[in-house]
């Protein structure tokens, strides 16, 4: 079955770049972004592992854990984690996921169950393992995106998402299209206007469903 927003994300044991852990017991109380690769060495990923390597400050800020999964294997990755670093001029500090088996690819369903690599695979073999999984501290998956292997994941609009997915769970808002932090938020429309009023203040009607409000400081 798909993994849906607000399902509990799987909970597995796997080998990191970092050591062994237990995903849920590794979350913990935080926030996490898992995003994947299909392959290491790979040119599109090494630039993507160095964009999230350099927003190392940005996730500490908003109380985020970050970790990066391949179906390579961890010597492979600390090799690699050695050309990131290079290429990004910063440390990664964030551990890799060894998915040989493609034990997590499968659990997240970004690969078929009857999947498998072949001798002398290429990064085609797990082409979909290029995903990117923001989740919440209740373990249950908050938003998900999938990218083909030519074009680079955007982290500036991860960071952007997760802003809203904080500010909406956290403040019981909705956010509009392009929304970044400190705009106006909407109200949602489960919220009578007398509730809207009590817990906003002033706010603008657009349409009898469309109210916008800023946050209280």
């Amino acid at each position: 079955m798909s993994l849906r927003i607000n399902d509990v994300v799987p909970d597995f044991e796997a080998d990191t770049s970092q050591g062994p852990i237990r995903f849920h017991e590794w979350i913990g109380d935080s926030w996490t972004i898992l995003f994947s690769h299909p392959k290491d060495f790979t040119p599109v990923c090494t630039t993507e592992f160095g964009a999230v390597a350099k927003l190392s400050e940005e996730w500490k800020k908003r109380d985020t854990k970050v970790i990066g999964i391949s179906v390579d294997g961890v010597e492979d990755h600390k090799k690699w984690i050695n050309d990131i670093a290079s290429f990004a001029s910063c440390d990664v500090g964030f551990p890799i996921i060894a998915d040989e088996d493609l034990k997590v690819a499968k659990l997240f369903d970004m690969l078929p169950a009857e999947a498998y690599l072949p001798d002398g695979r290429t990064p085609a073999d797990s082409a979909t393992v290029r995903s990117v999984f923001i989740i919440g501290p209740d373990k249950q998956l908050k938003l998900t995106m999938t990218y083909p292997m030519n074009v680079g994941r955007n982290f500036a609009e991860v960071l952007r998402a997760l802003d809203a997915l904080q500010t909406a769970n956290g403040k019981g808002v909705a956010t509009p299209a392009d929304w970044t932090t400190g705009e106006d938020v909407i109200i949602p429309p489960t919220v009578s206007d007398e509730d809207a009023k009590a817990k906003f203040g002033e706010y603008e009607t657009i349409f009898p469903y469309l109210r916008k409000t800023k946050l209280p400081k």
